[in-house]
């Protein structure tokens, strides 16, 4: 029932008005389209403007039952702001959402690797494939700085600031954020560079992309993913690990090194701080390490 139009002219409002990235409009689309499954596979036949609370709280219903709450709670949220796009176009007069409440999830806390995990990821690359030292030199730089892995498959050469030992990242929303390099990561970063990338046959628009597949094409993040799983049935490592853990594992072995939240939010690029506080609750202690050390009242 012609839910195409509204869903681009939702999409065309998140990028141009919001400037939200691609990768999260895409998961704002996905919400959407699993409601549009909902109504096919059950033939209700409505458009998004017709749709009643019913409808879609059947539809909630249904989900519940599929995918944890943590899950469930995003579906709600991206339906909701879906909904109140609507109704700010005044296409609705009300958010059929309005009154269902979102899931209670709790506060998950990250995984982490210790370092000498890291270690064995990055030792049990074979360094004898061009793709090898690439693949070195992507953990060492979603290790070393804290990339997502978006930000990752997305950086760019001309980011690079190695004199001044920096690299610029775009972020979330199209952020940008100087994060601090340091000299390894920059060293491997380099023989990447210089000793494979120079030798590939470059597609056109990836010029300036760093890391990049085989055949000169910009890497996905499904590629990075697989990777890092590989690697993690290479040395036996029995955690469910992806490119985000490594990013964890910066943050968390800056802060029990003596690092404060605030430079860690700056590096990691969050926005509020609350989102950096969770890193807080992994190690405690650690924290109280801190205390018996430097408060007056041990």
């Amino acid at each position: 029932m012609n839910w195409n139009k509204y869903i681009k002219d939702y999409q065309s409002y998140l990028r141009i008005e919001r400037g939200l990235s691609k990768n999260t409009i895409e998961n704002y689309g996905f919400d959407i389209e699993r409601l549009c499954l909902f109504l096919d596979t059950n033939q209700i036949e409505v458009s998004p403007i017709k749709i009643s609370d019913e409808t879609v709280q059947q539809f909630i219903y249904s989900v519940s039952k599929e995918v944890n709450p943590r899950s469930q709670a995003r579906i709600i949220s991206g339906l909701k702001s879906f909904f109140n796009y609507l109704v700010f176009e005044d296409y609705r007069t009300d958010n059929p959402l309005e009154l269902i409440e979102t899931p209670k999830t709790g506060r998950k806390l990250p995984d982490t690797l210790a370092v000498q995990e890291i270690d064995s990821l990055i030792a049990a690359i074979d360094l004898s494939t061009n793709e090898g030292e690439r693949n070195r030199a992507m953990l060492e730089t979603l290790y070393g700085c804290g990339l997502r892995v978006s930000e990752l498959v997305s950086l760019k050469i001309s980011d690079l600031f190695f004199e001044e030992g920096f690299i610029k990242i775009h972020g979330k929303g199209n952020k940008e954020r100087f994060v601090p390099v340091g000299k390894l990561t920059q060293k491997y970063m380099e023989i990447y560079q210089k000793e494979v990338r120079v030798n590939l046959t470059i597609k056109k628009g990836y010029e300036d992309t760093l890391f990049l597949n085989r055949r000169g094409n910009q890497l996905t993040r499904a590629m990075i993913f697989t990777i890092i799983k590989d690697l993690a049935v290479k040395v036996n490592l029995n955690k469910n690990i992806s490119p985000h853990t490594l990013r964890h594992s910066f943050a968390t072995h800056l802060l029990e090194n003596g690092a404060d939240l605030r430079s860690i939010q700056l590096m990691l690029g969050h926005e509020s701080i609350t989102t950096t506080e969770i890193y807080v609750h992994l190690d405690r202690s650690f924290l109280k390490e801190v205390m018996h050390s430097f408060h007056p009242r041990k």
